[in-house]
């Protein structure tokens, strides 16, 4: 493995717990965030705070992003790109927009740079532990000189082929978990309503043919009343819109797309762009005049693994 000097935009929720376990195996780090305040979670020796993205370009070979919207990422290359050359690898870690990201990647390409797509997939707590699951896209010789860093943030690695796959799949996978999200909620009030008690109900819906992982994590949080799971109501609703453009494309009837838009928007109209995503089953817990708690069940959800070696999934 070369040498390489790492930079990373982008320090919210979950880029700064990447970034955290890139400083956990002795990685240096070069980092940037708009809000400075973000600095101060950042005391180890090997990080280097940078005042404006030419820093980050003229010392680092691989640049990282981990941003929240498609606009910010846009913002970021556009600033990037004058200073780019053949030496550097741009890893794209947000979930973006595919349109966006082949363009984006052509505006990095243009003066030598390379491009990997690598959205992660699997919870807040999972980037915690390092355990979080990556979808990457590009190049294979940008893949393999990109794995040895990804596998010091995530465990299993997934390699998509051309660019615009990892985000399609993204889209794909956090649409299925909002699609899920709404029918727990619905599940969880016709057992409260019939007088089922909801911790026996989440057993029993995880030892049967009905559970997914949103429901072994996200109903957690929703039984315990924090509803607390890293993840917004208008992150969600702005993949769901992804996913739903998506199919408009092909004229592909996506009528179950369009209802889960439909009931987040009302959830942002409700409870607000910052709420969790997990505060869409509040709309069913308000008109059926419920409560959705059961006792022993966790306000935060915490992976427990320790951290797993990474493999590539073939």
């Amino acid at each position: 493995m070369r040498n390489e000097t790492i930079g990373f935009i982008g320090l919210g929720n979950v880029g700064e717990k990447l970034a955290k376990n890139l400083l956990n195996n002795k990685k240096k780090l070069f980092i940037f965030d708009k809000n400075k305040k973000k600095y101060l979670k950042f005391k180890n020796k090997n990080t280097y705070n940078c005042n404006n993205l030419k820093e980050i370009a003229n010392n680092c070979s691989i640049i990282i992003t981990c941003l929240p919207s498609p606009k910010a990422v846009n913002n970021v290359i556009k600033s990037l790109s004058t200073n780019i050359n053949n030496t550097h690898l741009w890893i794209e870690m947000s979930t973006t927009d595919k349109d966006e990201m082949l363009r984006l990647s052509k505006i990095f390409k243009k003066n030598g740079g390379n491009v990997l797509e690598s959205p992660i997939t699997g919870g807040e707590h999972r980037a915690f532990s390092g355990n979080i699951s990556i979808l990457c896209s590009g190049q294979k010789k940008n893949f393999k000189r990109a794995f040895p860093i990804l596998s010091k943030i995530g465990h299993q690695i997934l390699y998509c082929g051309k660019i615009g796959n990892a985000s399609i799949l993204k889209v794909i996978t956090n649409y299925l978990a909002s699609l899920n999200l709404i029918g727990i909620g619905e599940s969880l009030a016709v057992a409260k309503k019939n007088g089922v008690d909801l911790g026996l109900t989440y057993k029993a819906i995880k030892i049967s043919s009905g559970n997914s992982f949103v429901n072994e994590t996200e109903t957690k949080v929703i039984l315990s009343g924090s509803y607390d799971v890293g993840f917004t109501m208008d992150l969600a609703n702005k993949d769901i819109s992804l996913f739903n453009k998506l199919g408009k494309k092909y004229n592909i009837p996506i009528d179950l797309g369009k209802i889960v838009n439909k009931k987040f928007i009302e959830g942002i109209t409700k409870f607000g762009n910052r709420s969790f995503s997990t505060s869409i089953v509040k709309l069913i817990e308000k008109k059926c005049n419920i409560k959705m708690r059961a006792k022993n069940f966790p306000k935060k959800l915490v992976d427990y693994q320790p951290k797993q070696r990474a493999i590539e999934i073939k």
